[in-house]
């Protein structure tokens, strides 16, 4: 392992811990198809997220994680299968709906309203609340995780930096008190240095706020550092699942997503050889 995935992997791991979460599934996603025109997209997927706990999906770019997350919060409707959150099903129902029953979406490539300042930002993410009070705290709970958002209130969120919007982005989802935070590739387009501030910060909000969070990420040593429990996905369905601990020491894991190498006599080429998911 190399010092930077040494101090990477530290960097996580130094993040305050939850506490065990709770076997409760705060959501359960049953067997969903969705589709783009003709084209199916994911394939009879089924995943839980535990009350409390942070779950990962894995997978290669056009596996679906992007259409998982989409189909949860209400973007794409379902051909087949059911999606629970809190027990009652939530498949089809308008985004807006589901918003407002406590679910959070940060969607991939970060989409903040560019032309708005970035305290405009954070007040989209509260407009279904009423309560003044309420929102003050939050906003200066917000500062407290991301104080740069602080030093630049006013101005246009189109003029921050990929990290700073990444952190705007999470706020602006954060600032609606969800019990259910999707993440979409947070890491996509940050420095190192970026991305390891931000998932310890995701897993500050997870400890100390208890926010239930399902995220999807092609970094898998962050996410797995990060998460309790992974699934990994491929062309569109479920192929692996279990703690985050022990899909680390997967050696199909190690090698095709963590970049460890299976020393043989020839040393075997990597794309000749398929996964057995063991």
């Amino acid at each position: 392992m190399t010092m930077t995935a040494e101090s990477e992997m530290k960097s996580v791991a130094d993040a305050p811990v939850a506490a065990a979460p709770s076997a409760e599934p705060i959501l359960k996603v049953s067997n969903i198809e969705s589709y783009y025109g003709p084209i199916m997209a994911i394939r009879g997927v089924s995943l839980e997220v535990p009350r409390g706990s942070i779950v990962t999906v894995l997978g290669a770019n056009g596996a679906g994680k992007t259409t998982i997350l989409k189909t949860i919060s209400g973007v794409l409707d379902p051909l087949k299968g059911t999606v629970e959150f809190e027990g009652k099903q939530i498949q089809r129902l308008d985004p807006d709906r589901i918003v407002r029953l406590g679910l959070g979406h940060v969607p991939e490539g970060r989409e903040v309203f560019p032309f708005l300042t970035v305290r405009e930002n954070l007040m989209m993410g509260a407009y279904i609340r009423s309560d003044r009070a309420g929102i003050a705290e939050d906003l200066e709970r917000i500062y407290g995780y991301f104080p740069r958002l602080k030093e630049r209130l006013d101005q246009p969120a189109g003029h921050l930096s990929g990290g700073e919007q990444q952190m705007l982005a999470i706020s602006r989802a954060l600032m609606n008190r969800p019990r259910l935070l999707l993440l979409d590739e947070p890491s996509l387009g940050l420095s190192p240095i970026l991305v390891k501030e931000i998932f310890g910060i995701i897993r500050r909000v997870n400890a100390e706020e208890g926010v239930s969070m399902l995220l999807v990420e092609q970094n898998a040593r962050m996410a797995l550092e990060t998460a309790h429990h992974g699934y990994v996905l491929e062309v569109g369905r479920i192929v692996m699942a279990d703690t985050c601990e022990r899909l680390r020491e997967s050696k199909d894991i190690q090698e095709f997503y963590l970049g460890a190498r299976d020393h043989g006599e020839r040393g075997e080429r990597r794309w000749k050889r398929k996964k057995t998911w063991r």
